[in-house]
């Protein structure tokens, strides 16, 4: 997405309204309402200032999930169940062999919504390229990372994001594929984007790349990026409409 405005926060200051440690919780396999519930927990804490800043790092097993403009045609054709959640975005696919991370962070005040997802961006792109696939960068007017264009496969998306904020902190979070399986996307329209597609890192490196790889340097690239030691860098290399552009918000 593209900046409307200067970033309130200078890109070499943290974001965070807490100078504190952020802490890597690894949960392993959880399921995902109860996960979702927990989050709230836990941002109610921090927006209390009763916990830390947090990195829950973690797997769901198969499920699909509707962001708050998720539209009917966008959903499953394979009779699979969907929960409507309260985050951005439209509808996506969890499940094994993808890293999902909830960062749980109180936000520095006036909290701008615009910069976190830019940092969130910046540390999954450094994060992939870092892996190996060293064209992975944004399309100006889509969230996420994307690889471009090449041997006769459309722009794909490889990371994803969908957060909210509340009370000044956010929650939900990314999701990074790994060694997922994609045939669950081709049963719904991928955060309502029907003109490209999905891929792993192991797909575009042609060999397995599992989440316990990736959990560290994830880690690692979203503190600095929060922190302001890995600044916002134009890694935009093409430009799309925006998916969520006039549609209206589902309650959740």
């Amino acid at each position: 997405m593209t900046a409307p405005r200067p970033p309130f926060t200078a890109p070499d200051i943290s974001i965070r309204a807490s100078d504190g440690p952020l802490d890597v919780v690894k949960l392993g396999v959880r399921d995902y309402e109860e996960m979702w519930h927990a989050q709230a927990d836990i941002a109610e804490q921090r927006a209390a200032d009763t916990v830390p800043d947090q990195l829950l790092m973690l797997e769901h097993p198969s499920v699909y999930t509707a962001g708050k403009r998720t539209q009917p045609e966008d959903r499953p054709t394979n009779g699979l169940p969907v929960i409507d959640v309260d985050r951005g975005g439209r509808i996506t696919w969890h499940g094994p062999g993808q890293l999902v991370c909830y960062p749980i962070v109180k936000l520095r005040d006036p909290v701008d919504v615009v910069d976190y997802v830019r940092r969130v961006e910046e540390a999954l792109i450094q994060v992939v390229r870092q892996l190996g696939v060293h064209n992975a960068g944004r399309i100006d007017g889509r969230s996420g990372v994307w690889v471009p264009a090449s041997n006769g496969r459309a722009d794909r998306k490889i990371a994803a994001i969908g957060i909210r904020i509340t009370r000044g902190v956010a929650m939900h979070g990314l999701a990074l594929n790994c060694n997922n399986t994609l045939e669950h996307y081709h049963h719904i329209v991928p955060c309502g984007i029907s003109d490209a597609g999905v891929t792993t890192l192991s797909e575009e490196l042609s060999r397995d790349v599992t989440v316990a790889e990736c959990i560290a340097p994830l880690a690692t690239a979203l503190t600095d990026a929060l922190n302001g030691k890995l600044t916002v860098a134009d890694h935009t290399f093409g430009s799309a409409p925006d998916p969520c552009k006039g549609l209206g918000s589902r309650k959740v």
